[in-house]
């Protein structure tokens, strides 16, 4: 269980003296075969199963660092819960903060009829998972890697509270402890399904923005996205994971995905953003696009594997982008319904036309996966724009959107969205990073014809490429409470091309809600009494490289 009292020292001591300046602290974890347990250590240790770099560096650039490396000498379960005590006992001051600022309200003793069928719910979906994994996992690729990320989440909840274990490795999990923190994605599904009767998520809520742009010529290929959020999630950190794990308990060749890089939060072992590059070749990050269709909720059961542990899994495996859709279809949750773009770098070229398989797009509701190669798209169009509205028709028409549209009109469609409107007239602008930055970035919601609504006054900063709906006045009128002001918008940008990529799974990222024509965020001056701990006052950051290497 989450130690509460824990967490009221941390809010105490770290909420005004977090540290200020770029030290990097570091740690092992080592397997002691006399008591069979594992230890950790401050400081990188020879020989240990895991070490970790990290970086606190919040109140300089709005972001945490850290990289974890896991050592192939060990068997797998060993490295993914070697992983998780050093993750977790190096960031435990964040953890403890993001937990107060994100989660510790959301289900605390005694349980609401909702939070009880909600425990449940995922006490049965971890059991029926933890049952296929005890048939399949020596053997099926798919199984062992959905057991590595329990048994990380594992390791974290125990290196949180300093408290190492031994073999076999845990799979004890509270599953409204740092389990949360995993799945919260899924939430904005199962609040429905599960009958939540206070449901806060407006109609039309939106998660984020991407873009893939392919410049002129075919000189780079660019990947970026905004994600969209609470403002209280912006305790951020990036994450770089380099675990050689293998295929299988049986298949001892190291997985594709052995590296990858990502933006994620504490305490989450996966993105949720999501925005990952990986030594594959790949690049995976999604918007979501959410069900409208109540019909389609019968289909959400235990009996499935919720969406985070599916990506991780086709992140570690696949090869393409092919590969990689099929991998995550398997077992389909129907929760956290998004649109997924995974981009394969290997096939393209600067200068040369880009191969069949460079991007493939899926997108997911209850009871339907749909996948396609859009390469061809991609180039006629020379870009890729993803939004919180589905594409394929299929989808589209099965998730409920037409209601909407006929109902308030084109900003549920997906080419006719403000955010669609705004890619198309500008994405001929991009000729170069500042200009792909300055895009993923854009919001002039007061000015911008195309960030107008049916509204009182007659604009929404929901309506840009990088929502500020702080900025929308509290006594406006709105048609849908998704336009109206709120505590959401943009909170990030993170942008890579073809060098940094190849180069070394770098990334630009920007931290915060965009302040490029608008006022920077400032939680003081706000009006939002929401918890924050750990945050700058002020979010006006300029954008670093991150590509995972500390120092």
């Amino acid at each position: 269980m989450v130690d509460k009292a824990m967490f009221l020292v941390f809010a105490c001591v770290f909420s005004a003296t977090f540290v200020q300046a770029e030290t990097t602290i570091s740690a092992s974890v080592t397997w002691n075969s006399t008591n069979n347990k594992f230890c950790i250590h401050d400081g990188i240790i020879g020989g240990s199963v895991a070490s970790a770099k990290f970086i606190n560096s919040i109140n300089i650039t709005g972001w945490s660092y850290l990289e974890v490396t896991t050592s192939e000498k060990y068997e797998d379960e060993m490295q993914a819960y070697a992983a998780g005590l050093v993750e977790g006992y190096i960031t435990k001051e964040l953890i403890a903060l993001h937990w107060i600022n994100t989660a510790q309200g959301y289900c605390p003793e005694p349980l609401t009829p909702y939070c009880q069928r909600l425990k449940n719910f995922l006490e049965k979906n971890l059991d029926w998972v933890n049952k296929k994994i005890e048939i399949y996992g020596a053997n099926d690729t798919f199984w062992h890697q959905v057991d590595l990320v329990l048994v990380q989440i594992s390791g974290i909840t125990d290196g949180y509270s300093q408290s190492p274990g031994g073999t076999p490795v845990s799979r004890d999990l509270d599953v409204l402890g740092f389990y949360i923190f995993q799945v919260d994605g899924d939430f904005e599904d199962l609040e429905t399904v599960l009958a939540k009767t206070d449901i806060s998520r407006p109609l039309g809520d939106g998660h984020c923005s991407a873009l893939i742009k392919l410049l002129p010529g075919n000189k780079d290929l660019y990947v970026a996205q905004d994600t969209w959020s609470g403002f209280q999630s912006m305790l951020r950190i990036l994450k770089k994971y380099d675990f050689s794990y293998h295929y299988s308990a049986e298949d001892k060749r190291v997985v594709p995905g052995q590296i990858s890089t990502f933006s994620s939060q504490p305490g989450r072992v996966m993105s949720g953003d999501d925005f990952y590059l990986i030594s594959s070749g790949l690049a995976s990050l999604e918007t979501t696009i959410g069900n409208g269709n109540s019909s389609l909720w019968q289909y959400v059961t235990p009996e499935s594997v919720l969406e985070g542990f599916r990506n991780m899994a086709a992140n570690r495996l696949a090869t393409t982008g092919l590969d990689w859709c099929k991998t995550f279809e398997q077992y389909n949750s129907g929760t956290y319904n998004n649109e997924w773009m995974i981009v394969d770098y290997k096939q393209f070229k600067p200068g040369q036309p880009p191969k069949e398989g460079l991007l493939y797009v899926l997108e997911q509701i209850p009871n339907l996966i749909v996948y396609d190669d859009m390469t061809d798209f991609l180039q006629k169009q020379t870009y890729w724009p993803s939004y919180n509205t589905a594409f394929f028709p299929e989808i589209f028409n099965m998730s409920g959107d037409q209601a909407n549209v006929d109902k308030f009109g084109d900003w549920f469609t997906y080419d006719h969205t403000p955010r669609a409107n705004i890619f198309r007239r500008d994405h001929i602008n991009v000729k170069d990073i500042d200009s792909m930055m300055k895009m993923m970035r854009y919001n002039d919601f007061k000015h911008d014809p195309l960030s107008r609504c049916n509204c009182t006054p007659p604009y929404s900063g929901e309506n840009g490429i990088s929502a500020r709906s702080d900025l929308n006045p509290a006594n406006g009128s709105y048609p849908f409470g998704a336009l109206g002001h709120r505590c959401h918008g943009g909170t990030d940008m993170k942008l890579t091309n073809s060098s940094m990529f190849s180069a070394s799974l770098g990334f630009i990222a920007i931290s915060g809600p965009t302040w490029d024509s608008l006022p920077p965020f400032q939680w003081s001056t706000s009006g939002f009494d929401i918890p924050h701990f750990g945050h700058p006052d002020v979010f006006k950051f300029d954008p670093v490289y991150f590509d995972g290497s500390l120092n």
